[in-house]
């Protein structure tokens, strides 16, 4: 009955890395990790416990990948799509710390746009 046994699908974020990643890489795949979890920080923001593990494991990898980035530009980017899922699961915590690690002044103002009551 091998038919009918359901393998699990490993998630985006759970696949281990070989070797380091550039900048461009690095920024793919965060963007790749935050629309892989962009539905389960909406069913954390439901308060789905299971969604919300994901949501919380693919959050914490995005950010890891994230601090080694070293161009500025592609960085304060990819803080903004982590801060997006963030503010999706209604993690404003979260997405307060990282909105202050921003320095680009145009990402910051984008963000204020798109999610005024981050910044009260």
């Amino acid at each position: 009955m091998k038919w009918f046994a359901r393998q699990k699908v490993a998630d985006i974020w759970d696949e281990t890395i070989e070797g380091p990643l550039g900048d461009i890489e690095a920024a793919a795949r965060i963007r790749a990790i935050c629309d892989a979890a962009a539905a389960s920080a909406a069913g954390s923001a439901r308060n789905d416990k299971r969604e919300s593990e994901r949501y919380e494991r693919a959050a914490k990898v995005a950010m890891e990948i994230a601090m080694n980035i070293s161009d500025g530009l592609m960085r304060d980017d990819a803080v903004h799509r982590i801060v997006d899922l963030c503010m999706t699961a209604n993690d404003l915590k979260t997405a307060q710390i990282l909105f202050r690690a921003i320095h680009a002044s145009w990402i910051r103002e984008t963000i204020q746009r798109d999610h005024p009551t981050l910044v009260q």
